[in-house]
């Protein structure tokens, strides 16, 4: 018998191979542009958030500058140093609730994921931070910064310490809100401080006696606004009242293993 096939049967095979590869790749590039679209849709939302979160700092930082150039040079500093010993932090700590909270939404582990996302480990750290934050003169000067410029960031810090404790509430809420493909609600709650910010941090400092002081404090003040209007939708929202569950003493039984992927997080960011 010859091994030889037709050239009928060849032919037909060849067309054959031909059109399956020609869906197969029809088919992939249909895949990734669906793919595209679907990164596209959830990441622009997220950066104009993270926009708008970062600019409250910066307009503090901006407005500060008009006082003068030991003010602006102040806090630059209290900020760059709130970046690294503070919000920094809080980031790379929350970012591991992208893992944990996605795996829980992801298998269905509704009331998990509503534990999880409790901020213990962060009202930690926050304290941690907040004392590093109400010695920053002598360790600035210690690390030979300019003795009236140290001085003036720590003022600068001291009054931007409630608005860290609500940027390490803020970024869990945040993650939570993410692990679900919610995204859309972010932008428009982070439209709304910003907003009003400017005229906060304005009016604080060259309409009342706080001077400098009122930069931080409106900071502070915006990102209140911001934590507290993202809080009252996500207790109040349909969509997450399946995952939220509300307070449970519950959720301290997840503080260890939620540190266990937090503490990586936050080095690897810091």
């Amino acid at each position: 018998m010859s091994s030889r096939q037709s050239p009928e049967r060849v032919a037909l095979l060849s067309k054959c191979d031909h059109g399956n590869e020609e869906r197969k790749g029809r088919g992939w590039r249909i895949l990734d542009l669906e793919e595209v679209n679907h990164q596209v849709l959830l990441s622009l939302p997220m950066i104009l958030s993270n926009v708008s979160y970062y600019s409250i700092t910066l307009v503090s930082d901006m407005v500060s500058g008009h006082l003068g150039e030991l003010e602006l040079a102040g806090a630059t500093l209290a900020n760059s140093w709130a970046s690294v010993t503070g919000f920094a932090i809080m980031i790379g700590l929350s970012e591991a609730l992208e893992t944990l909270c996605g795996q829980g939404f992801g298998a269905k582990l509704y009331r998990k994921l509503g534990l999880i996302s409790k901020p213990h480990a962060s009202f930690l750290a926050f304290s941690l931070s907040s004392i590093l934050w109400i010695n920053t003169e002598p360790i600035l000067i210690w690390l030979h910064q300019d003795p009236q410029i140290s001085k003036i960031a720590a003022v600068y810090l001291k009054h931007l310490i409630p608005g860290l404790f609500a940027y390490a509430f803020l970024q869990n809420i945040l993650r939570f809100v993410q692990a679900q493909s919610i995204v859309m609600p972010l932008v428009w709650f982070s439209i709304l401080p910003i907003a009003t910010h400017f005229g906060i941090v304005y009016s604080l400092v060259n309409w009342t006696s706080f001077g400098l002081k009122g930069a931080p404090v409106a900071a502070s003040i915006s990102l209140w606004i911001l934590l507290i209007s993202l809080a009252i939708y996500v207790v109040c929202t349909k969509e997450l009242k399946q995952t939220w569950g509300g307070l449970s003493s519950e959720s301290f039984r997840y503080v260890l293993a939620f540190l266990k992927a937090a503490l990586p997080s936050a080095a690897m960011h810091w």
